[in-house]
Formats: C-alpha cells, structure tokens, sequence
C-alpha cells in the first residue's frame, strides 16, 4: 500500500472502539491526521453512530468525512440492509438521497402516509381473520371469515405495486384447498407457506399443516397437506411467525374446549425424514390468549403483543422469546427508565403487527375489550426495552448484541402521525411489509357497522387495500 502507512503498523483501539493511534516498525507515532481519506473512511463505517458523530466534531476536515454520503450508505447498508438501501426508489423522487440526513429521520421516524390503492373487477371478497403475506415480488391471501358465517376457502394473488399510483391486479389460484377456515396462522419460510390449524364453517378446530411453493412459475395451485410426526392440538386464533432458519414457531389461541391456551410449540422443516412440531418448555411464558400476535424480529427472536385472555380482558403485554439451540427463553420487556411515560398502546386484540425496516414492528389498528375497533398506528422498538425480572445469560447476551449505542434514541413505543386518508379502523385485518419493510399493506378486516349502515350486526367485512407508508 503506497502512502504514510505502507509499512506494518501496530493498532490499539480505545474502549469506544476508535483508533487511538498506530506505531510504524521504527517506533514513530502515526497520527490519523496522516493517514488518507479512504482508510480513515474504512474506520468509521466499522464505528458505532454515535462515535462517528463524536470524531465528526473535532475539525472541520473530518467533519466532511463523517458527513460524507458514500460513509453514511455504508451505515444504513450495515443496519438495515442492502435491500432496504434499494427501495429508495420507491419513493418517487428525482432528488438525490442524503444518506445522513435518511438515516436520521428513519431512526426518529414520527409519521406514516396513508394511499388507499384501486383494486379492479377481479378482487378478493370482504373477509377478516384471513391470513396475507408478501414475497419479494407477490401478494398472497387466503381464507378468513366472510358475511353470513361463512368461512373463505380461496387463494388469492397479486405483483407487489411499484408505487402508490399503481392498481392492484388479483388473480384467483386456487379453490377449496385447503377447507374453509379463519383464524389460522401462515407462516412464510424462504419460498413456502406454511399454514397451521383455523377454525371451519362448522366451529371445529384444525390442527393441520399445509404447504405453498409460492416461488413457482408460472404460479399454479399447489397447495400440499405436510405430513407431520406429530402436532399440536387443534386450534384457531393462534399467533405464528417465522422462527429462523427452517422454522416456524406459534404461541396460544382457542382450543377445541373454547379455552385459551399458553403453550409454544416449533415446526423444523428440515427434520427427517418427517417434520415434526415439538412444544417448547420454558420456566415462564406469556398468560394464555387469543388474538395475539407474534413477529420475527431477526436472528432467533421473536416479540409477542396484546391479544384477549382467559377472563376476556384485552392485554397489552410485550414479551420477547429467544430460541437459541435447544435453549427456549419466554421474557416480558417493558419501557426502559430512560423513557419513563412516553406512552403505551392500549390493550387490544385483533390488531396486525409487521417487521418493517431497522428490525422495529408497527402495530396498527385492533379492538378493545368492548369490541370497538382502533385505527392507531405504534412503532414498538424491541432493543429499547428492558427485561422484567431475572434474566438468563442468553438472553442478557441477545440484549448486549442489540444497538445498546442508540439507546438514548430510541424508545420503546412510539405512537406515529398520521397523513393522508386513513382507512375505517378496523380489526383481525391482513398485513405484510413491502419495499423491504418501507411500507406496510393492508387488507380487509372488520370495521365499525356504524360507518355503513346497512351493515349487520353492528359490523361489516371490508375489503380495501391500503398503503401506510413509512413517512422520513
């Protein structure tokens, strides 16, 4: 390497993780100050925010290296993934991205933006309790509970809109297969959906599993019953999510003695030569409930939320479950001292809860223990919470490994603004991320019968598709 550094020099580090100062062979002390643009930008894209906040303020040349764009894309790169840096260009601008300044603002992101998209001829009926994700470039729904009682047994797909102008084109793929149901949870795992249980026309519990290819094409019906070793009891109104690697984890739900229940069971796709469900014991877990939801936040932790218990009290409880090997941790996490009465979401069931960018989940919408619906959007930030209670070394280990340096920043909950049309509020609705986690779609639910008259019962089945897109 040509330059004041071709020889091997030695490095220490300060506990802040900058470099302190580096010694060539013969002993002469190198200052940063010789060293060139390129390396001292290497170091910094290998430091915490707020070191390179602290080294940007000590002169004005390095100032502009920490400011500088090609820096601050690394960091947002780092964090929050290559993908994420991509779908920028959904934001309909021509203006040049500021890394920095992007960075800033999703960090203290304050408000979403709601688009009610234009669905043609050819649409799903109006239905709640169904199951809807997204791939990277398909929209998927199925089932849930329609008018009258009747429970959905369609399969129903659509591109991924590039923008919020765009029209949603459904396509119908599958019928019948699986039976009636709603209340089920699906489950994406690298190409499949994996779906487990819902309750049918007739008020029975399911406790089947069934597979999707969703990355065939062209996309046929394909939609295969999983033959498993063994699985848990029936149930519907259950929570599951993505548990890592080949896994799929759910917690609780109603069953088939219309109790609620507590338990955690794991589905190993890759188990030979059958898969099999395997319920998790942990020394605590949440309360049982239904109603509830559970989402993968990254590496092998998932965060439950809400839903109604066994005395039908709505919960607006927050835990954390860590699956670590054959170690199975359950932990309720609470607001940080830091962040004393900064607000908390009210209880509530029925609501959706989506991963969406920087590994932060956004709550929206629900009902309360009077079964009025919520239209409320809440950013809820599991690194900033703390641990209620005594914890294990694993989990003490998840928490370190978290963004500790931010955590004067962040908060735990986060009640967001709201611009645009916001839809009806509504509950037990569909939800799934889109543009790597910068917008959230949304499908269907039950709304308020008071906003249509001619509704039923007090209530109706929508079926609007929405955009709530993440607002820098």
């Amino acid at each position: 390497m040509d330059g004041p550094c071709s020889a091997e020099p030695t490095q220490s580090t300060n506990h802040e993780g900058g470099l302190e100062d580096c010694r060539m062979d013969g002993g002469r002390s190198l200052s940063i100050h010789d060293l060139g643009s390129d390396q001292i930008l290497a170091i910094l894209e290998r430091l915490s925010v707020p070191c390179i906040l602290a080294f940007g303020m000590t002169c004005r040349k390095f100032k502009d290296l920490a400011d500088t764009d090609a820096l601050w894309s690394r960091i947002y790169r780092r964090e929050w993934g290559s993908a994420a840096v991509d779908a920028w260009h959904h934001l309909g601008t021509s203006e040049t991205v500021k890394w920095k300044e992007v960075h800033r603002q999703m960090l203290a992101l304050g408000s979403i933006t709601w688009h009610m998209l234009h669905q043609g001829d050819i649409a799903p009926a109006p239905r709640a309790s169904h199951s809807m994700l997204t791939t990277a470039d398909r929209i998927f729904i199925f089932g849930g509970g329609h008018d009258g009682g009747r429970h959905l047994d369609d399969t129903w797909t659509a591109p991924i809109p590039n923008a919020a102008c765009e029209s949603i084109a459904w396509q119908q793929i599958c019928l019948g297969v699986p039976g009636g149901r709603f209340g089920q949870s699906c489950t994406l795992v690298e190409d499949l959906l994996v779906l487990f249980g819902g309750i049918n026309d007739r008020g029975v519990r399911q406790n089947d599993t069934w597979v999707w290819k969703c990355a065939a094409q062209p996309i046929i019906p394909s939609w295969q019953l999983l033959e498993v070793g063994a699985a848990p009891c029936a149930r519907g109104a259950h929570a599951g999510c993505y548990a890592g690697g080949n896994k799929v984890v759910i917690f609780g739900g109603i069953g088939s003695d219309g109790l609620r229940l507590d338990d955690t069971w794991l589905l190993d796709l890759s188990e030979k030569p059958l898969p099999m469900w395997r319920r998790l014991i942990t020394a605590i877990s949440p309360p049982a409930r239904s109603g509830h939801s559970l989402t993968w936040v990254g590496g092998n932790c998932m965060i439950l939320f809400g839903g109604r218990g066994t005395k039908f009290e709505v919960l607006n409880d927050v835990w954390l479950l860590i699956i670590e090997g054959d170690i199975t941790e359950w932990v309720e996490l609470r607001a940080s001292e830091l962040h004393p009465k900064h607000g908390v979401p009210s209880p509530r069931a029925g609501h959706s809860a989506t991963l969406i960018l920087g590994g932060r989940v956004l709550i929206y919408g629900g009902e309360d223990g009077r079964r009025s619906r919520k239209g409320d959007v809440w950013l809820l930030d599991s690194s900033a919470g703390t641990p209620v209670g005594n914890v294990s070394a694993c989990v003490q280990l998840q928490r370190k490994n978290g963004k500790a340096q931010d955590m004067l920043e962040r908060k735990f909950w986060k009640r967001l603004k709201q611009w645009g049309k916001a839809p009806s509020r509504r509950s037990f609705h569909g939800a799934s991320a889109v543009w790597s986690g910068r917008a959230v779609v949304i499908f269907g639910g039950m709304i308020d019968g008071e906003l249509m008259p001619s509704a039923s019962a007090g209530l109706t089945f929508d079926d609007g598709f929405h955009l709530l897109q993440l607002t820098p």
